[in-house]
């Protein structure tokens, strides 16, 4: 990687984007050899233990949010990269399809606000599961069939609303957190060594096999002092990590269902990318499908998904992934500005942020207003 990345700096264009490229290509596929991953336990130069707090967070508040006690997590950091936390599926059996559904069923719901409410009436949008679950759970993979609402998701903000426009935050374009999701945001940033997280905002990123998500640093929010959480979930990605220029090189990694990343002091302002979106490891999907029907345990406050739901669930992730980004825009006592402005660092070359190949018969003015397509897209 380091010899690759040397000889991209060689031909004028910046190292970041040279990698971005190489894991993007699809014709020869890339190498994925140094492609660190954080399931499989094994050894590297680059990887260390992460330390959390244990005291931070009880058996039972973990349990409540479908998480493991902190104890058993599987926590690890990056030679180079501090402040930067990857835990490796944390979740119990039987949990992590609660979140799952959520994600497609509940949080795409009004007041919140997605892609499709940029060429849709707000009656249209009102109920994508709805409108969605039947043909999702009749369709034959044989048929071709227009897509879905829900397959036609490309991303959702909580909270404070993201602005694409001027990639900015407003007082006045807020709805509701939802309750659980901060609830688990507080858990995993507590533990992290970051007590009283309060989450403000969210961006939901829906991948299908052919996505992408361009090169930026998350700026945006007030106080930088606060991580950054992503949550991953379906299908598999590879993450690349950089630094505070695009000179410097990325590292790659693996995100599977299930796994979280916090990025907090000086990796809060790194430049980050996801190039490609993968299968998932084998057995992999099946152990999460398989959870479904696992009894919850007692002390569990997660609720459990009917078979129903998770029917769609399991036909939605077996091609997709989906990932939520948490975090806290505001510091104590700060307020937003009366006129804001945007800051975001950008490539002048290129345009970054989600990528989707498919157009689904739109214009492309209408298919990048739909598709997240920011510098400060969400990983």
């Amino acid at each position: 990687m380091a010899k690759m990345a040397a000889s991209l700096l060689e031909s004028g264009e910046d190292a970041f984007r040279k990698v971005f490229k190489f894991y993007r290509r699809r014709n020869p596929p890339p190498d994925y050899s140094q492609v660190i991953d954080f399931s499989t336990g094994v050894p590297s130069d680059k990887i260390v233990l992460a330390k959390l707090d244990l005291a931070a967070v009880t058996d039972a508040e973990a349990a409540k949010v479908g998480l493991q006690p902190v104890r058993d997590w599987r926590a690890f950091g990056l030679q180079g990269y501090p402040g930067f936390i990857f835990i490796s599926n944390p979740f119990l059996p039987g949990c992590q399809p609660s979140w799952v559904r959520q994600c497609l069923k509940t949080y795409p719901q009004k007041p919140n606000v997605c892609n499709l409410d940029m060429h849709m009436s707000p009656s249209e949008t009102q109920d994508i599961w709805g409108k969605s679950v039947h043909s999702l759970s009749v369709r034959s993979s044989a048929k071709r069939e227009p897509k879905t609402l829900l397959e036609r998701l490309r991303w959702v903000t909580l909270g404070y609303h993201y602005n694409w426009d001027t990639k900015t935050y407003s007082a006045n374009h807020y709805t509701p957190f939802p309750a659980d999701l901060h609830s688990l945001s507080l858990q995993i940033t507590a533990a992290c060594g970051f007590p009283g997280f309060n989450a403000e905002a969210g961006i939901l990123n829906y991948y299908r096999s052919d996505s992408s998500l361009g090169i930026h640093v998350d700026e945006s929010e007030l106080d930088h002092s606060r991580p950054l959480l992503s949550l991953s979930f379906g299908q598999s990605a590879i993450f690349l990590l950089g630094g505070v220029c695009r000179q410097d090189a990325p590292t790659a990694m693996f995100m599977h269902s299930g796994d979280m990343m916090v990025m907090s002091g000086q990796s809060r302002l790194l430049y980050h990318a996801v190039p490609r979106i993968l299968p998932a490891p084998q057995g992999h999907m099946a152990s999460v499908m398989e959870g479904c029907s696992l009894s919850l345990q007692d002390s569990s406050g997660v609720e459990a998904v009917s078979k129903e739901d998770w029917a769609v669930c399991c036909r939605y992730i077996q091609s997709s992934r989906v990932n939520v980004t948490v975090r806290q825009v505001l510091g104590p006592g700060q307020s937003f500005p009366e006129t804001p402005s945007s800051h975001q660092r950008t490539d002048a070359g290129q345009t970054a942020g989600y990528h989707d190949r498919a157009t689904d018969g739109e214009s492309e003015k209408r298919k990048r207003s739909s598709s997240c397509d920011s510098d400060d897209a969400q990983t």
